[in-house]
């Protein structure tokens, strides 16, 4: 009633070694977190060029030394630049990096690492911060 059968199981049998190589929960987490953050940092390295301020060079490297932690040791590529934007750039900008802290954070506290977290959260309030204050308007002449 029931044919056999006739293919090699994709599953590995207890006891053999798998062909192919396997990475623990806490190392996925550790790869999507990096790779969060590496994306946050180069919004942030990017609006650094289009709006300097002090406070986006520290965030800048303080997500550079996480993301280097995360990758044990190997420092994420670093984006340069020197033009200077116009406001909803900026404010699209800050949107796409506060869309990241979220991701961010959201890895961080699964893999409960808590200096990404915190780092994260910090991330997430600056991006709201700047969303929310009030512009001043272009004045004509």
């Amino acid at each position: 009633m029931y044919e056999p059968i006739r293919t090699k199981s994709v599953h590995t049998m207890a006891g053999t070694a798998p062909d192919f190589p396997h990475r623990s929960r806490e190392e996925e987490l550790d790869i999507q977190l990096a790779g969060h953050l590496a994306a946050l940092l180069a919004v942030t390295d990017e609006l650094r060029t289009l709006a300097p301020a002090p406070e986006l060079d520290t965030a800048a490297e303080r997500l550079a030394e996480q993301v280097t932690r995360l990758r044990a040791g190997v420092p994420p590529i670093r984006a340069s630049g020197t033009a200077r934007g116009d406001e909803p750039r900026v404010a699209a900008l800050h949107r796409r990096a506060l869309a990241l802290a979220g991701r961010a954070l959201v890895v961080a506290a699964s893999r409960a690492d808590t200096a990404a977290a915190i780092l994260s959260a910090e991330r997430m309030d600056a991006h709201t911060a700047a969303l929310a204050e009030p512009r001043e308007p272009i004045a004509a002449g």
